[in-house]
């Protein structure tokens, strides 16, 4: 190094330390040995632990090594993951609950976690298997694109909600049916142009479904609306028939708002009866008439159904008389709803005949079904006689005056009823006051005996 010359005031020593600037520069405090580089500094450098489980992260979809990991390790991981990865990485190799709520939280608006037993990644393949069945397209989308999700989905999936089935596109039916006589091709084409995606391979599939909750209809048709959209067909029913009838896990079943039967629902009701799990048959709002109730008697009395919702179809008393002698047979059957019928007295009368001897029927509603005075004079019988009943809704009916003071009769010494529905049946409404206090008290008897015994289930 070359030393400064004697008598030279204007060039000094360099000094040891570094300069005040120097000291006040933070970058001074990180650096272990001052480079010319003074950007680099220790603060940027992670650890290898760090640059390790990053590369695992960037790397996943071509090496999944996660259960290898230490837990705390495995947590790094999963929040570093890409919620656009594939489902065959990620499926039934992350289990982390934060991940899959990321995953629907991207995805949907609204993510209600306690309808999916409050865990994420079941909501996650439910909901996701849920919106491929409802885009599916017989003869255009590929079938390979649901198969190959069931080996992802099968242990999550307990639940399915599908409110649309799209039916086959349709082609230009001059190309289609050239050789064919008008009638002939229009009958064979609008066959085959009316059936929807075969459910039956998926549904058998899923070990653990419980709940299969079916909607044959078309959302958002638009212009494109045609009658033959929202058509359940016989091939439909027989295929969904026998795949609930493999389905051996099955507790509730609801086919609603879909043109459904007579004809159709004998078919679902013989591959129904002795189901070993079902409890509950929701088949509100079709077309079932007094052929299909009668299908439904039968089941009711060769199954362990505990809750049956015909709300809304056209069942008349014929109907309503098979359903009571199901109904006077069974033993597990809890709920029935015929509101929205026309079972009319007779088979108002003939279901409140059989609640003399049922003894499992808790819930029994009666609404809108043009009942009167008859009707109301059975049931006083059954309010004085029946101790498993809690719940009758005859609103919307004709009792009238006299039946109003029947069922006020009958309530005389009636200890278990706790709600008794006479909005719009045209009672007088004294008798309809005096009603409520009875109902009343038994209700509150119920809610005393329940704080006394907590482990007593509520009526």
């Amino acid at each position: 190094m070359q030393q400064p010359e004697a008598g030279d005031n204007n060039r000094s020593l360099p000094s040891p330390c570094p300069s005040q600037a120097s000291l006040t520069d933070v970058s001074f405090y990180t650096r272990r040995c001052i480079t010319e580089d003074l950007s680099w500094s220790l603060v940027t450098v992670p650890p290898l632990m760090e640059l390790c489980l990053q590369h695992i992260a960037h790397n996943f979809e071509n090496n999944p090594i996660l259960n290898n990991l230490l837990p705390e390790h495995q947590k790094k991981v999963v929040e570093r993951l890409s919620t656009s990865l594939p489902l065959t990485v990620t499926a039934n190799t992350v289990s982390h609950e934060e991940y899959w709520k990321r995953c629907c939280m991207e995805r949907w608006q609204v993510c209600d976690v306690s309808n999916y037993g409050d865990s994420w990644k079941r909501m996650f393949f439910e909901r996701h298997l849920e919106n491929i069945l409802k885009f599916f397209i017989p003869n255009t989308t590929d079938p390979e694109q649901v198969l190959e999700l069931i080996p992802l989905c099968e242990g999550y999936v307990r639940k399915l909600e599908i409110n649309q089935f799209l039916p086959p596109l349709q082609v230009d039916r001059k190309e289609e049916g050239h050789d064919l006589s008008d009638t002939e091709g229009e009958a064979e084409i609008g066959e085959v142009y009316k059936h929807h995606y075969n459910l039956k391979e998926l549904i058998t599939s899923l070990p653990h479904l419980e709940e299969l909750h079916l909607i044959y209809d078309v959302k958002n048709c638009g212009m494109n609306f045609e009658w033959n959209l929202f058509n359940f067909t016989e091939l439909d029913c027989s295929n969904l028939a026998s795949a609930v009838k493999m389905c051996r896990n099955l507790k509730v079943f609801k086919l609603t708002r879909s043109k459904l039967d007579d004809d159709k629902i004998k078919l679902l009701a013989r591959n129904l009866q002795h189901h070993p799990c079902l409890l509950e048959l929701d088949l509100s709002h079709n077309l079932i008439r007094d052929h299909g109730a009668q299908a439904l008697g039968k089941l009711i009395s060769h199954s362990r159904l505990e809750t049956l919702n015909l709300c809304n179809n056209q069942i008349c008393h014929l109907g309503a008389q098979a359903l009571a002698q199901g109904l006077a047979e069974s033993s597990t059957l809890t709920s029935l709803n015929l509101r929205l019928n026309f079972v009319e007295d007779k088979g108002g009368e003939a279901i409140g005949r059989a609640l003399l001897t049922n003894t499992s029927l808790k819930r029994l509603h009666l609404g809108s079904n043009n009942l009167s005075e008859p009707t109301a004079a059975v049931f006083s019988q059954v309010l004085a006689q029946n101790t498993s009943l809690t719940s009758i809704n005859f609103s919307c009916n004709h009792l009238g005056l006299d039946g109003g003071k029947q069922l006020l009769a009958g309530l005389a010494n009636n200890k278990t009823l706790t709600e008794l529905d006479l909005r719009h049946a045209e009672v007088e409404q004294e008798t309809d006051f005096l009603i409520h206090e009875i109902v009343w008290a038994n209700r509150e008897a119920v809610r005393l005996a329940s704080l006394q015994h907590p482990s007593t289930e509520l009526l």
